[in-house]
């Protein structure tokens, strides 16, 4: 082979220029990057003895190449004038590859050079600022298809999705700014009566009133809501969901024969009245009474005191009927909390004697959406109307439940409207999900700062910088969105009777997941800059509509702390039950943990193989669950040792418990997310969703570096190899970043933000 054009460089150590140049220009030479490169080198069967010598002695940190000789692999890449093509699948080695061409005639390919490409995860963002050649640059890469993506997510439900998809084409959901709350509501609530038309509302009903029973399916018209308008998903949660499925799961055939079907009709507007002003978050303690008067057959709705009024109730101006959660006492005894259905406004939409309701006013968001505060001053209704699936006054007056416990029939009651917890989670997904694609879309377009050399500027998605920001959101809402719909299943299975595990699972991830919803959108707002505070492109009203979300259907400091103790007491369950021996495997197991993970071989191993292996995910997952739930328990334990009642132990490790719910939930998510990717048919797309879960363990663990290094289960060099290797994934989901986040399956009529249409889209259609 000649060499045409005089370069030093020997035509089997010549592909090796361009990777060396990056490595050293960019300063990737770690222990784990050198190891890749050696290995790589020492098995290529092109390259002699001689050759191998030369490329190796280019790779001791200690002595690294002079200066002349970087110069000199500079002079021979720019010499060559060869494209640098972003889109191929292998871009470097392909450069390579072609520099090879230039000076050699030959074209061969290096299949060591895509082992060093793939597994040091170099992307062209990483480079082509480095080289004096033209740049092929390409938006995103076709290799994955999105539709096929959002098919995996959606499974069996995605034909009936499509169809609501059609179904949102209609113009009453078209979108746009909306500056005063009365027109707002209105606009909204002809949406719902319009889905109610198409018989979405009753869709999780029976089907002898009006639905399917398809509760999965309802969670996935909840997320797909948002994309229309949070105020439009709310208000059909409070209908449908909440007062309807309160109906639903509270209530007995009596209920269900007379209002069920009209309120999956939007025949029976009606609203879910249990907050109070003074008891938030604290169902058990509300304070509006519902007493049994016996020789009426009634029973007395009264509010006690100033703040004992339901507080912040949507739907309250447009509904005639109310879900009223309320002590119920029968015979003087309080029988605790029960739901009586409470008409409220008559035929001509007048108020009922002895009922006042008064306007929230203007929030932050979620406009289109009637809240209000309800009072109520000794309102009969029938004995009839308490919701008595738990809990009934008999013929005779008196009280009678089949769960004789008080607390378990409470939480059992509670737990049958879960559901509406979960379609917040939901909504909270879909709302990260929509700003993730307008932000993503708007930086796969726009241009910002340049060199001298380059003809046009930089994509702000080719900035590390803006992938880190973005990238591991993207990589959690798959996560999330997998998670939510094996819960729902869980849910939804009306075998599992006992649905107190479901619920400490409900209330950690609807916690992380509304809290995640918040922290990524604020994000997208800032990556789009002011185009993103501009409220013709959606992110401003999805950032006030889902901030609500943190503290509605459960405050989230309050939930993890439920999750957590949820936690502990299976945690109890198990001591209990096995006793001293249980006590003895679960220190024995701490011990091992202690002594593997402050072996520095483990605490600092670095290479890539460890670090995006999900064993190693898995584990420091579990370990770091049970390691606080082992400490939590042993901590409140010695509180109660020294006399600390319970109720102040508890609050002595509130932090402690926030702590554990979200390790917790993180762990659920992540093990959910990986059942599913190792089961997945479709290889290809496969080892994609196996390259986000690593993404979403290691950026988890790196968030939490503080503890895991505390514990002594990572060592400095282990966290730093961490937060590489997050940025480096980053890199290397570059080329499918639009494709990912098509693969939500948002329908396109539907992206109206003037910033995510695409100016290919528009060239397309002029």
């Amino acid at each position: 082979m000649k060499n045409k054009n005089n370069t030093s460089y020997t035509a089997n150590i010549l592909p090796y220029i361009p990777f060396f140049y990056v490595i050293w220009s960019d300063d990737l030479v770690s222990a784990s990057e050198i190891n890749v490169v050696k290995k790589a080198i020492e098995n290529d069967e092109t390259l002699d003895h001689t050759a191998k010598k030369t490329l190796i002695s280019w790779l001791h940190p200690d002595t690294p190449p002079v200066n002349s000789e970087i110069k000199s692999w500079k002079s021979t890449i720019n010499h060559a004038q060869v494209k640098l093509i972003e889109s191929d699948i292998y871009p470097l080695t392909s450069f390579s590859k072609r520099l090879l061409g230039y000076y050699y005639s030959d074209e061969k390919e290096n299949e060591q050079l895509k082992h060093i490409e793939v597994n040091l995860g170099i992307q062209p963002n990483h480079y082509h600022h480095l080289f004096d050649v033209e740049v092929i640059e390409e938006i995103t890469s076709d290799y994955y298809d999105s539709s096929a993506i959002d098919a995996i997510l959606k499974g069996e439900f995605a034909v009936g999705v499509s169809k609501f998809h059609e179904t949102l084409k209609n113009p009453i959901f078209n979108w746009d700014i909306q500056r005063t709350k009365e027109d707002f509501r209105a606009k909204v609530l002809d949406q719902v009566h319009y889905l109610a038309q198409e018989k979405y509302g009753a869709i999780a009903y029976p089907k002898a009133y009006g639905g399917v029973n398809d509760m999965e399916s309802y969670a996935f018209i909840f997320e797909h809501l948002m994309y229309v308008d949070g105020s439009l998903a709310i208000k059909f949660g409070v209908q449908f969901g909440l007062f309807g499925g309160s109906i639903q799961k509270l209530g007995t055939t009596y209920h269900h024969d007379r209002y069920l079907s009209d309120a999956g009709a939007a025949k029976l507007l009606g609203c879910f009245a249990m907050t109070e002003t003074g008891h938030g978050s604290n169902v058990r303690g509300i304070k509006t009474t519902a007493t049994y008067d016996a020789k009426e057959d009634c029973i007395v709705i009264h509010t006690p005191g100033k703040n004992d009024n339901k507080e912040y109730i949507g739907n309250a101006l447009d509904a005639k009927m109310a879900s009223v959660f309320a002590q119920l006492i029968v015979n003087g005894k309080n029988e605790g909390v029960h739901a009586i259905l409470v008409p409220i406004r008559d035929e001509n939409h007048t108020l009922y004697k002895g009922i006042t309701i008064e306007d929230n006013g203007y929030k932050l968001g979620l406009n289109g959406v009637d809240n209000g505060k309800i009072w109520f001053h000794q309102v009969r209704v029938p004995r009839e109307n308490l919701l008595n699936k738990y809990g009934s006054i008999t013929e005779d007056g008196h009280y009678h439940s089949d769960i004789k416990n008080p607390n378990k029939r409470f939480f059992t009651m509670l737990g049958t409207l879960v559901g509406g917890r979960i379609c917040v989670a939901r909504a909270g997904l879909g709302g990260a999900k929509m700003a993730l694609t307008i932000a993503i879309k708007h930086a796969l377009e726009r241009r910002q700062f340049n060199d001298s050399i380059k003809i046009q500027e930089d994509l702000l998605m080719d900035y590390p910088t803006h992938q880190l920001r973005l990238t591991p959101a993207v990589a959690k809402a798959y996560v999330y969105d997998i998670a939510l719909q094996h819960i729902m299943k869980v849910y939804s299975d009306e075998t599992i009777i006992d649905k107190r595990e479901v619920e400490t699972q409900v209330a950690g991830l609807k916690s992380i997941i509304t809290w995640y919803a918040n922290a990524t959108i604020q994000e997208c707002r800032e990556a789009c800059g002011g185009k993103g505070y501009l409220i013709e492109n959606r992110i401003p009203d999805l950032k006030g509509d889902v901030d609500i979300f943190t503290t509605f259907e459960g405050d989230n400091t309050v939930l993890l702390q439920l999750a957590a103790k949820g936690v502990l007491s299976d945690f109890k369950a198990e001591f209990n039950s096995n006793g001293f021996v249980s006590v003895l495997k679960l220190l024995s197991t701490q011990l091992s943990d202690k002594l593997s993970t402050i072996n520095p071989l483990y605490a600092n191993k670095v290479d890539a193989d460890h670090l995006y292996n999900p064993k190693f995910h898995k584990h420091a997952f579990s370990y770091r669950t049970r390691r606080l739930t082992y400490s939590l328990a042993m901590r409140i334990r010695d509180y109660i040792k020294k006399g600390v009642p319970s109720y102040h132990a508890f609050l002595k490790v509130q932090t402690h418990l926030l702590a554990l719910g979200k390790a917790y939930s993180c762990e659920l998510a992540f093990d959910t997310f990986i059942s599913f990717t190792e089961n997945m048919k479709d290889k290809k797309h496969q080892e994609l969703f196996k390259k986000i879960s690593t993404l979403y363990a290691l950026h988890e663990i790196r968030s939490d570096a503080a503890w895991y290094l505390e514990q002594g289960y990572i060592g400095s060099s282990k966290s730093k190899a961490i937060r590489q290797r997050v940025e480096r994934l980053c890199t290397e989901l570059r080329p499918h970043i639009e494709v990912l986040v098509d693969g939500f399956g948002i329908p396109e009529h539907l992206i109206t933000a003037p910033i995510a249409k695409s100016r290919r889209n528009n060239l397309e259609v002029s």
